[in-house]
């Protein structure tokens, strides 16, 4: 077994701030190629999974710089989380941010009726989308008076026996 090098296991073997560029950089430009990529409805796929761990492994060199010490990996660490963190703290300001971060829900399903358009461009099938409705407990089409696909990738589903008011979309919370 080798030993351990603890001269070398807590000192900086890339400058800090090229690290931080790093990590920016490569944070912001997987941070679009996810928000261009809307996910499958309902959440998470498998697919988008393996596109997740392909991008973080082909992004690790350029990230990393071949980093050996803990504080480089630290500071790896720290600038992704504070880009996740920024993001938060800056849609909570810019409502142009927050478009871009959490963009608007599109309409699947109007009055028991599917949008055929908005389908193709959200690229859902049929078949998927009476998946999704199945796991929302509703049996068929007509069932349903509004299917969103949300900005998170979820689809959200309002059946005919619930009462909703789509002028309430736009109304402030308070």
């Amino acid at each position: 077994m080798p030993p351990v090098h603890w001269d070398k296991l807590f000192v900086f073997t890339v400058h800090p701030f090229e690290i931080f560029l790093r990590g920016t950089f490569v944070y912001l430009l997987v941070f679009v190629l996810m928000r261009i990529l809307r996910r499958e409805p309902g959440g998470m796929g498998l697919a988008d999974l393996l596109v997740i761990v392909l991008i973080a492994d082909a992004s690790q060199n350029a990230m990393a710089s071949d980093y050996t010490s803990v504080l480089d990996g630290t500071v790896l660490v720290m600038t992704i989380v504070f880009w996740n963190y920024a993001f938060d703290w800056l849609s909570l300001r810019s409502a142009w941010i927050e478009e871009f971060t959490y963009p608007d829900a599109v309409p699947l399903i109007r009055d028991g009726r599917l949008i055929r358009g908005n389908l193709h461009s959200q690229l859902i099938t049929r078949k998927q989308l009476l998946s999704v409705l199945r796991e929302h407990g509703v049996a068929h089409i007509s069932r349903v008076r509004a299917a969103y696909m949300e900005g998170n990738g979820r689809v959200s589903v309002i059946t005919v026996d619930e009462k909703y008011d789509d002028s309430a979309d736009d109304a402030t919370i308070g």
